[in-house]
């Protein structure tokens, strides 16, 4: 067979469906772990993936791809590249390893689950690739914030995170047990692969890749980019279980199973990409808005896939259009405020070259941001930072678990909280689509506790902002602080003695 082309033997290798004699096919694949809403399984022996590799291939890229960015990092290591890297940047880079590096790893199992449990024999062979990239994504990308210990060292939270109660880490971590490590085959094919990485994940890499190296952080560059290839390989999972789906007349099923996971992955994406692009990357690097790149790279191909596959866009796609003018500058606003409780120094990104750009991108920022960051930057300039800290708590969505932002504008059709009730006890959300998540399905998430949920409940004893601190793991040399202390608020005055002399 090593002597053969490919293409003489690939079908029979990845073709391997059969009729079971001895035992019923609804106990090889449980409706449980399978989730298959009535579709014969024969249908899903058509399922054909359009990304076709062998194993023998598989091992060869793999290869030379972790040769050629384990190459860089030992390159760069010796270097003084970091150090040069703009603050901001660092922060985007903190955060996004505390995020990202254990739900790749944690991927491996909805992959694996696929592995075992897909209903076609090609979807099982491309779901073995898929849980062989996630666990290389998650080794990799604790590995290289490893060697940048001695920097900081709140790069330790790219193992720690996911271990400790901290609200950011509680939010992604439950959107990512409801993806994969708590899902069936089918709706993690659908929502992990074709909603998350299709939809998001594989176009952001392909952003930050290019960011990366446009801001001089070779390493990140390199290492972001050898798994974008991953992922637009395994991602291709999605699409050809979709079209089964549609082929049989599930196209209900289908829709809700997008819609429910879309939202959720938005409101991280806007959490994450959307403060990363629009105030932590230097100013000069950014080639674009945040929401010039949901337009542009996020939401058209999203139509264009619906549209060739006789979906529907959801039903709150006017909510998102919405919300990509405000949502992440809110989230901004509030996570510099509470900055203690993350693990990442954000950029306050507000100087006064930032806020023409902002105000350019986002006509009325100034009017409804800006006026707020105005009174943080006088206290600052009359040295009051105490008066830029918290001393509360906000309210937090007990579905995105991420802090209820709403606009404080008259005109703005959607106002939150929402509130749902059940099992008598009162949820609050932080928009109709994350309520309309839980009320279609209240049992799976009636019993997840907020942060705020833990401190009303009495976790956190006693109840103080320091001991919140401390529940959520952060300490002193960890929590956040400002990237640039305030620089950003002198900016003005430093530029005009500039002109002076």
């Amino acid at each position: 067979m090593p002597k053969l082309e490919r293409s003489a033997y690939y079908d029979l290798t990845r073709d391997m469906n059969w009729r079971f004699k001895y035992v019923r096919a609804e106990e090889v694949f449980p409706q449980e772990m399978v989730h298959n809403p009535e579709v014969p399984y024969e249908e899903w022996w058509k399922w054909d993936e359009p990304y076709k590799v062998t194993y023998r291939e598989y091992v060869y890229n793999q290869s030379e791809k972790d040769h050629g960015v384990y190459s860089v990092k030992a390159a760069i290591a010796r270097s003084k590249l970091f150090d040069a890297l703009d603050n901001g940047w660092k922060a985007a880079l903190t955060a996004h390893y505390g995020a990202i590096a254990l739900p790749e790893y944690l991927a491996s199992i909805g992959e694996s689950r696929m592995a075992r449990f897909g209903l076609g024999a090609s979807w099982r062979n491309m779901a073995t690739y898929g849980c062989l990239d996630e666990t290389r994504h998650g080794q990799i990308q604790v590995y290289f914030p490893y060697g940048l210990l001695d920097k900081h060292p709140q790069f330790d939270w790219a193992h720690k995170a996911f271990h400790t109660n901290e609200w950011g880490a509680i939010a992604a971590r439950s959107m990512f047990d409801r993806m994969f490590t708590a899902n069936d085959a089918l709706s993690t094919a659908i929502q992990l692969t074709f909603t998350f990485e299709t939809g998001f994940t594989n176009l952001q890499f392909l952003g930050m890749a290019a960011d990366a190296m446009d801001v001089g952080d070779v390493e990140f560059g390199a290492l972001i980019s050898s798994i974008q290839t991953d992922e637009s390989r395994h991602a291709q999972i999605g699409e050809p279980t979709l079209r089964i789906l549609l082929k049989n007349g599930k196209k209900k099923e289908a829709q809700r199973l997008v819609e429910t996971m879309w939202w959720r992955a938005w409101h991280i994406f806007a959490l994450l990409t959307g403060l990363s692009m629009d105030y932590y990357t230097p100013l000069e690097h950014r080639s674009m808005s945040f929401k010039e790149f949901m337009e542009e790279w996020v939401l058209r191909q999203f139509l264009d896939m619906f549209r060739d596959l006789g979906m529907d866009p959801p039903w709150y796609w006017d909510i998102m259009r919405d919300e990509m003018n405000w949502y992440q500058h809110g989230l901004h606003l509030g996570v510099w405020f509470w900055r203690p409780t993350v693990w990442w120094n954000p950029d306050g990104g507000v100087s006064e070259a930032e806020r023409e750009w902002l105000e350019e991108k986002y006509p009325g920022w100034n009017d409804t941001f800006g006026r707020y960051w105005d009174v943080i930057t006088e206290n600052i300039r009359n040295g009051q930072t105490e008066k830029t800290l918290p001393q509360t708590l906000p309210l937090v969505c007990n579905m995105c678990h991420i802090p209820i932002v709403t606009l404080s504008d008259p005109k703005q059709k959607h106002n939150a909280p929402y509130v749902s009730e059940y099992n008598g006890r009162r949820y609050l959300f932080c928009s109709e689509p994350c309520k309309w998540i839980f009320d279609v399905e209240p049992e799976k998430y009636a019993g997840y506790l907020s942060i705020v949920d833990r401190f009303l409940a009495g976790h956190i004893q006693p109840p103080t902002l320091e001991n919140v601190l401390a529940y959520m793991g952060l300490t002193p040399d960890i929590w956040g602080r400002d990237a640039d202390n305030y620089a950003w608020a002198f900016q003005k005055k430093v530029d005009q003695a500039a002109v002076g002399n």
